[in-house]
């Protein structure tokens, strides 16, 4: 089995490993999460074998993905950038609504999230143009701006209704920038711009009443309110043991982890997948803990902590900037939103919408999710087989002959 995986799994071992035990407990988990699913529907199996389906879909894209060399990825990813731009603006204003949010679109019968083609893109444009920057500041200034560029009408169009999404996505190109060393004077003239700006329109919405503001800026004004419920159950006590129509998902979640304990009530058991709203999407990670404990909730942590671990000694293993840099992105944007996801399900965060990759209930985002991994697994396999050569060539080493000592003379 081994020298099979071997054979037709190129790349990292380890992050193939990670990869399959997190779509184990996928499939796992939303057995149990999507409970409230299975009782809407006639068909009691659908939700579960719609999720499966697309996470065999995503193994498999996962898998051919891995064997196209990244090169042609660099290439396509423009492509794909300038369409993600058209949907992104089309989906303001012809978007399917879920949640307050518009989000998706649906082209042929067809469901999806334009931002996930967009996050994917705009992660490999920004890791060539940033590996492009040399030691010229004229040269740095040109990808600076380009790759700044970029990224602001990318994250301005996804602001509108989804403001994590945005925020993360700018934070990984931040990262990105700083570890292909572009000027710590612009780096942090950007992020001081970037701070007066959330302040200021912070200070806008909360002066003006929601009324007097056009639609398009509704969302913020349900960012705002989120964010003072979150400090208000900080300081007051009383809040946080009573359930209200507004922290209906965030006191249920306490409650599922609360009931998790050290070892959990084991899968199938849950009782707040029938109360939790988001438990197969937003709220998954209570339902884990609830159901696999505090170990279990541990090892998911540590899963996405072995990726970005590996993707850090991958990229010191690059023989160019591209892929290192498109290795640490896409892994960063895969822990990051792990980690915001983690946070809001146990109560340390506001509530903030962003699902656990890989594991929560999701079309896109499964897919596009594999198709970050089969990047890095393709990464992997183009470093081990340019090593590989150079370790056949190499000549052996010489043995001295030893004196041959006929017999006959002893």
């Amino acid at each position: 089995m081994d020298n099979l995986l071997k054979k037709y799994l190129k790349g990292d071992p380890i992050l193939w490993t990670m990869f399959f035990a997190l779509c184990i407990i996928s499939a796992i988990e939303m057995y149990s999460a999507s409970s409230t699913l299975a009782y809407s529907t006639e068909n009691y199996a659908g939700p579960m074998l719609r999720h499966v389906g697309f996470l065999i879909g995503g193994i498999f894209i996962a898998f051919f993905v891995h064997l196209v060399p990244y090169r042609y990825i660099r290439m396509a990813a423009y492509i794909v950038l300038f369409l993600s731009v058209i949907l992104l603006i089309w989906v303001l204003f012809r978007g399917v609504s879920e949640n307050g949010a518009s989000r998706w679109l649906v082209i042929l019968g067809i469901k999806f999230q334009p931002s996930e083609f967009a996050k994917l893109s705009l992660i490999i444009v920004a890791a060539d143009l940033i590996s492009r920057i040399k030691d010229s500041e004229k040269d740095e200034w040109k990808y600076f701006r380009n790759t700044l560029l970029m990224t602001g009408v990318i994250c301005t169009l996804i602001l509108f209704d989804n403001f994590s999404t945005a925020f993360i996505l700018f934070v990984v190109v931040l990262i990105m920038m700083f570890i292909g060393r572009v000027s710590l004077i612009k780096l942090g003239s950007l992020v001081g711009i970037l701070v007066l700006g959330i302040v200021f329109c912070f200070t806008l919405i909360t002066t003006i009443p929601k009324e007097s503001m056009p639609k398009v800026f509704d969302r913020a004004y349900t960012w705002v309110g989120r964010i003072d419920r979150f400090k208000t159950e900080k300081k007051d006590e009383k809040s946080k043991y009573s359930i209200t129509d507004d922290n209906l998902q965030v006191q249920h979640g306490r409650i599922a982890i609360a009931r998790g304990g050290v070892l959990g009530v084991f899968p199938g058991n849950s009782v707040e997948r029938d109360f939790l709203p988001q438990a197969y999407s937003d709220f998954i990670y209570a339902i884990i803990v609830e159901e696999m404990g505090l170990l279990g909730g541990i090892l998911i942590i540590l899963l996405y902590l072995v990726l970005l671990f590996r993707a850090g000694r991958i990229a010191t293993k690059c023989a160019t900037v591209f892929p290192a840099l498109l290795v640490i992105g896409l892994s960063l944007m895969i822990v990051i939103q792990a980690f915001i996801s983690m946070s809001v399900a146990t109560s340390l965060g506001p509530v903030t919408g962003q699902p656990l990759p890989l594991i929560s209930r999701g079309g896109t985002s499964i897919l596009i999710t594999c198709i970050y991994f089969g990047i890095i697994f393709g990464i992997t396999r183009q470093i081990r087989e340019e090593v590989q050569p150079i370790e056949e060539t190499e000549p052996e080493p010489e043995v001295a002959e030893l004196p041959i000592v006929e017999l006959d003379s002893l």
